[in-house]
């Protein structure tokens, strides 16, 4: 019996992380890493593991478990294994028996808001199957590689000051800080030193002052902008992120004289050294607790082009980045990912097989939502020759009573994340018993 360690992965270009398989703890053994394997494996951007406190442990692999077979599947959370707070009918059943037959899977969210260790830990305790920081990512993990001068950067921005909103502002300040971003400053530090930058009554005032932080300058420049998930106060949010883009290089408080000059190109908007604008997630809608989808990051992300386009003239559209499902980039990380984790699996439970050596042959993306999950899946394009193969189920955002055939056509449509599976494996010729 060998030991194998899977490690927390972080610093990736669009983070996707591992299925644990059936494993056992084991004191102390032979440790193999999947940061190492995605090293060896041309994943050279990725940054050092790092061992999350409590979640990171020693496991070993019977040599008698069964052989990692050459598909795998990625799954959406909202929708596809919760409904609100609560697991949908068969999603734990499915969990454990994906574990039990040394099946990788990723769970592959657009959602976000929490550090990812507090995320997987309350996955964990609602879905009653044990994951880690290994199975998770959501939709602002990527935005840790650009503190850290990732390849999707164009220069480390740890010691440079960002700006960061969210849902909670201040939680995402916490996050970032622990992604490694040292000087991040929230939309309330500003209102809280210049008061005068929304002349209206906050409804938020009591929150703002409780959270804000002293600004490092009065007037400070910002370097970038990220939009972790989904902001409480639309109005403040878009009022302060369309100030810095018209900016004189950022500086807080300034104004670019480049802006609306005809002669150059895009009418001078966004041609001063303003920050980049991050979105963790292009999703207008989402499965959320009221019986009709709720506006989610894109919705925002449209507000902000909207009142761009006014500001402007429409002379230059919004230039900003989206990263997320539907974006190739996640998914072509999914993939290592899951090629390395079924290479670990395979160095522990040997076999001759010449297609031990193989990438993996299909991913069954199963998702709700057929402007991300499905169309993600359908528009990759592997490098490696995987065939990624698209699921849409019935219990999240798409209702074909009131939205018509979904937008992006899936492989198959199934009643729940349990048929997706299982119309998988009878595609795969397994039987899928203990299952059903």
């Amino acid at each position: 019996m060998r030991a194998f360690r899977p490690r927390t992965v972080l610093g990736s270009a669009a983070s996707a992380y591992i299925q644990r398989p059936h494993l056992h703890p084991t004191p102390s053994s032979p440790v193999r890493t999947i940061s190492g394997l995605l090293r060896r494996r041309g994943a050279s951007y990725l940054r050092p593991s790092i061992h999350a406190p409590g979640l990171s442990r020693c496991y070993s692999i019977d040599r008698k478990s069964p052989k990692p077979p050459s598909f795998a599947f990625a799954f959406d959370i909202d929708g596809v294994l919760l409904h609100v707070a609560k697991p949908i009918p068969g999603a734990t059943q499915t969990l454990e028996y994906l574990q039990r037959h040394n099946i990788p899977f990723i769970l592959l969210t657009n959602g976000g808001g929490k550090h990812e260790t507090e995320r997987v830990a309350d996955l964990s305790s609602r879905l009653g199957v044990p994951l880690t920081t290994d199975n998770f990512v959501q939709s602002h993990t990527p935005f840790r590689e650009l503190a850290h001068g990732g390849p999707a950067a164009a220069e480390a921005l740890q010691d440079k000051n960002v700006l960061v909103t969210g849902s909670d502002a201040a939680e995402c300040r916490r996050i970032a800080e622990r992604y490694g971003f040292r000087h991040v400053i929230t939309p309330a530090d500003i209102l809280a030193a210049h008061p005068a930058v929304w002349p209206f009554d906050p409804l938020l005032a009591d929150l703002y002052a409780a959270t804000a932080r002293p600004l490092p300058t009065p007037n400070p420049k910002i370097d970038a902008i990220f939009v972790f998930n989904d902001p409480r106060d639309w109005a403040l949010d878009i009022q302060i992120i369309l100030d810095l883009l018209q900016s004189r290089g950022g500086v807080l408080g300034t104004y670019s004289p480049l802006n609306g000059r005809a002669d150059l190109e895009g009418g001078g908007w966004q041609r001063d050294g303003q920050p980049p604008l991050y979105f963790s997630n292009p999703d207008l809608l989402w499965s959320a607790a009221y019986h009709l989808p709720r506006f989610g990051q894109g919705a925002f992300q449209a507000a902000v082009a909207g009142v761009w386009a006014e500001v402007t003239g429409g002379a230059a559209p919004l230039r900003r980045t989206a990263i997320g499902k539907p974006h190739a980039r996640t998914y072509g990380f999914a993939e290592r990912v899951l090629d390395a984790h079924r290479a670990a699996l395979l160095d522990v439970v040997p076999n001759d097989d010449d297609d031990d050596s193989k990438p993996l042959r299909t991913v069954y993306m199963v998702g709700d939502n057929p402007a991300s999950d499905i169309r993600g899946a359908n528009e990759y394009v592997s490098p490696a020759g995987t065939t990624w193969t698209s699921v849409l189920v019935r219990t999240g955002v798409w209702d074909p009573e009131r939205g018509g055939p979904p937008a992006y056509e899936p492989k198959a449509i199934v009643d729940d994340v349990r048929g997706a599976v299982a119309w998988a494996l009878e595609r795969e010729g397994w039987d899928g018993e203990g299952l059903k």
